[in-house]
């Protein structure tokens, strides 16, 4: 099972056929225990991971750090739970350290993340603080590596 899911963390395109090589076990094998793993919600979904820096696409992603005031009883989670909620937001962590919660969203400007944080995010109860930091430049995720693009060189000739 943890060779299966590791094989689909890497590559969540193979098909049954080549994990089961891969993992050294029956082709109705990795059907069942994908199934299972699916059903048991062990396996989330599947995703692509893309350079958007080689689209046309503009974007800014920013990694919120919040500190937030527990709930009675449910901790930090009735909080995360009111964050996720939002479109915006691609992740939420627990942390330790001098803020609760990682905050990970994306806007098409740094003036609709600004709002983001502003008008939805910071008036949450219970948040009591925020410190915003803008990913420049992604250079690994997912232990995916992005390659730096390609670009044509003009070359001058000076006799």
């Amino acid at each position: 099972m943890l060779k299966l899911l590791q094989l689909l963390e890497e590559d969540c395109t193979l098909t049954n056929d080549q994990l089961a090589a891969m993992a050294n076990v029956s082709v109705q094998e990795v059907e069942e225990t994908r199934r299972r793993l699916e059903e048991e919600k062990v396996i989330l979904g599947y995703k692509a991971i893309v350079d958007w820096d080689r689209t046309q696409r503009e974007a800014v992603t920013a990694l919120i750090e919040v500190k937030v005031t527990p709930q009675r009883g449910d901790g930090f989670a009735r909080i995360a739970q009111r964050i996720y909620q939002y479109d915006e937001v691609e992740s939420v962590y627990l942390m330790s350290g001098a803020y609760d919660l990682t905050v990970i969203i994306s806007g098409r400007t740094l003036k609709e993340v600004a709002l983001f944080v502003a008008e939805k995010l910071s008036p949450i109860e219970g948040v009591t603080g925020t410190a915003t930091h803008f990913i420049l430049k992604k250079y690994k995720e997912k232990h995916l590596i992005f390659e730096k693009q390609e670009t044509q060189e003009e070359r001058f000739v000076f006799e």
